[in-house]
């Protein structure tokens, strides 16, 4: 019984880095193309590397890319990050109660690994996750993501300079890829996307907002008329936008 309890730390440490190597195997296209798109948008290796790692926010770096390569200032592109990102406030609570009462350090370290598919992953997980167990998790998904983003960039560096100009447009076509299968699924996400992009169109092209803030302002604005409109045709007895 004595063996068991002192080899549970590093089973669980091994637990968590065999549920997330699907995450890292599922990171790595991804941050490759990133670290590709970030050379032709001419930030540096240390950049390319330092967004990964103290970012590590995969749709937000792709937006940062774009908000950069259009000249948008540094308060714009952190306020549009904090903005797609507020869904981690509710992703950290939910896993809180998941875990087990561990320091309050350790979730604090551990935390800063979770993503999409680690809280994904780590959520459908039977009983309670321990600390070492999400360590393991975050740690090999984070390493993934990194590594593969710098690997990405020196790839882009070895392309002719004509081919890496050309390279822009895979960000619009990655971000096209990211919308149309949530565009598939609901409802909410198309009345979402057209009106952000009406609302985009009008202020850019009046000139009455810089591209940064133009984004930042047609994301609340129909954020909040699209929740409006919902609560009000479940306050009506009829179905939400679905």
């Amino acid at each position: 019984m004595e063996e068991i309890v002192l080899n549970k730390p590093s089973t669980e440490f091994k637990k968590g880095l065999q549920s997330g190597l699907s995450i890292a195997i599922g990171y790595l296209p991804i941050a490759l193309t990133f670290g590709l798109l970030a050379k032709t948008t001419g930030i540096t290796l240390i950049e390319t590397l330092s967004m990964s790692i103290f970012v590590y926010a995969g749709a937000s770096q792709y937006i940062a890319l774009n908000l950069i390569s259009l000249g948008t200032g540094a308060f714009e592109i952190i306020l549009t990050t904090f903005i797609v990102n507020i869904r981690h406030f509710l992703m950290s609570a939910s896993l809180n109660e998941m875990s087990e009462d561990d320091s309050i350090s350790k979730k604090i370290v551990y935390s800063y690994g979770i993503t999409d598919e680690t809280f994904s992953v780590a959520a459908t997980n039977e009983g309670k996750v321990s600390a070492r167990y999400m360590f393991g998790l975050t740690s090999i998904a984070y390493l993934s993501w990194v590594i593969n983003s710098g690997v990405g960039y020196v790839i882009g560096a070895a392309l002719p300079e004509t081919l890496q100009e050309s390279m822009s447009v895979a960000l619009y076509a990655m971000f096209v890829g990211l919308l149309v299968p949530s565009l598939k699924k609901s409802v909410k996400v198309i009345l979402l996307a057209v009106l952000a992009a009406c609302f985009n169109s009008v202020f850019t092209l009046s000139g009455w907002l810089s591209t940064g803030w133009s984004i930042v302002a047609s994301t609340l604005l129909s954020a909040v008329l699209i929740e409006m409109v919902n609560s009000f045709k479940l306050r009506q007895g009829g179905r939400g936008l679905e």
